[in-house]
């Protein structure tokens, strides 16, 4: 069924609040599940297993005497072990007194645990959330696959040209005369890069055995392969697979000049002649500044409007092997906590705007977007967002995972637990921080650009 063909019909705001809540439901899932499975296998017993907060819609108790329930607000969930007072796992005395008289009982509880048995069973929840991103990335990476080395045109994408004499199977040789290097050769960007911009290019190609020049359009067009959410492209309505033809009445061949004209644009708003499925349409957007992280590290602000280029054709692709999409899958989760982790650091210092960080109204806004989009791409941001919640729940804040790690390794360094009562002011001040962060978040949906 196709997800961005029921969205209008339904309607945007129930669609994007319902694949908000598929969303996080999903990831809280995900991540209590770590906690709950390491935790029985550590022999530390479960209580309840909740998604959601609130007045319970429906419930039922397991052989194991753990009750598993969803309740009425979808924005988040935990999981209540033995000797729990509350879902943030602070210590009910009177549960815990009565345990302390039967070493079996109070050895199932939470805090009566071994500290190897409590560490493995908070740090499961991050731990899944990576997983679920690195077996997401990897399958995706496997049905896709990987471009066949050398360049081999594998779909013909429609496009306002009057030649097209390209085929597919044909691989490609040599572009204007000019040898096409290995795809893994640094050669090879930059030969993409430093093509002319004209409407049509020569191509030696190898078709049936033999060799042979034919004619088709530039490479690397103004095609749109995919729109951000919460762009200027989003919201001036282009589409994947929009060409962009014109930009303030100049002919466009190349993805190149249209970022020439953004970048260029100095926020101006930009008329563009959009061709899609056989008709030209215009269309009025105003660039807005990003903050991009760059290779070397770091951040670049630029102009964009939000859309991400594709060739004139579908390059035909070759299965990667499980091992290489695992790989892979690994390498783009450690992207997004590697690109986190800085994004923070340069906010904290002033380098880059506060206002990309997005709360819970922004996020519901992509979750919708990405969906409309279709649904590899909606379970791609479920990955990326499982990602960031791991990541969020390790910061050593009392309240969160990671604040419990830091608890636990005071405890292994000094022999003894924080008292109870340092505690309860850690955990108050800890939640404090967390409400803060949240409305902070809330704030830029509301007032950020």
């Amino acid at each position: 069924m196709d997800i961005a063909a029921l969205i209008p019909a339904f309607g945007g705001l129930a669609w994007t609040i319902f694949f908000f809540v598929v969303a996080l439901s999903v990831i809280v899932a995900i991540h209590e599940y770590g906690h709950y499975i390491v935790g029985r296998w550590s022999g530390i017993q479960a209580d309840v297993f909740s998604i959601g907060f609130g007045p319970v819609i429906w419930s039922r108790m397991d052989k194991r005497g753990t009750r598993w329930q969803i309740a009425a607000l979808p924005f988040g969930g935990y999981v209540k072990f033995a000797g729990d007072a509350n879902a943030a796992s602070g210590k009910d005395e009177a549960a815990m007194a009565k345990a302390e008289a039967d070493p079996v009982r109070l050895r199932a509880t939470m805090h009566g645990a071994p500290l190897w048995a409590r560490a493995a069973t908070v740090a499961a929840g991050p731990v899944f959330n990576f997983a679920l991103s690195i077996l997401v990335f990897a399958i995706v990476g496997y049905t896709n696959g990987v471009t066949r080395d050398p360049l081999t045109v594998g779909e013909l994408r429609p496009m306002p040209t009057e030649v097209q004499e390209l085929q597919v199977g044909d691989v490609i040789l040599e572009i204007n005369g000019v040898p096409v290097p290995s795809i893994e050769d640094p050669a090879y960007g930059d030969l993409m890069n430093s093509l002319p911009p004209t409407p049509i290019f020569d191509y030696t190609v190898e078709r049936d055995g033999s060799r042979q020049v034919v004619q088709g359009p530039y490479l690397r067009p103004a095609m749109v392969s995919s729109v951000s959410p919460q762009s200027a492209a989003l919201a001036a309505g282009l589409q994947s697979g929009d060409v962009i033809v014109a930009v303030d009445g100049e002919p466009v061949y190349a993805f190149g000049q249209l970022v020439v004209a953004v970048e260029g644009s100095d926020g101006r708003s930009l008329a563009l002649s959009v061709w899609r499925d056989g008709d030209v349409i215009e269309k009025v957007l105003a660039p807005k500044r990003v903050d991009e992280p760059q290779p070397e590290g770091g951040f670049a602000t630029q102009w964009r409007i939000g859309v991400a280029s594709a060739n004139a054709f579908e390059p035909a692709t070759e299965s990667p092997g499980v091992g290489a999409a695992i790989t892979g899958g690994v390498a783009q989760t450690w992207r997004i906590i590697s690109g986190s982790i800085s994004g923070l650091g340069h906010m904290i210092t002033g380098s880059i705007s506060t206002c990309n960080l997005s709360g819970p109204i922004g996020i519901a806004q992509v979750s919708g977007t990405m969906a409309s989009q279709g649904a590899q791409s909606f379970v791609w941001f479920i990955a990326v967002l499982s990602t960031a919640v791991g990541l969020l729940n390790l910061f050593p804040i009392p309240a969160l995972d990671g604040g419990h790690l830091v608890f636990y390794a005071y405890e292994a360094v000094t022999g003894r637990p924080p008292s109870d009562g340092a505690l309860r002011i850690l955990m108050t001040a800890g939640l404090a921080m967390v409400l803060t962060l949240m409305v902070f978040a809330l704030g830029n949906d509301l007032f950020c650009p």
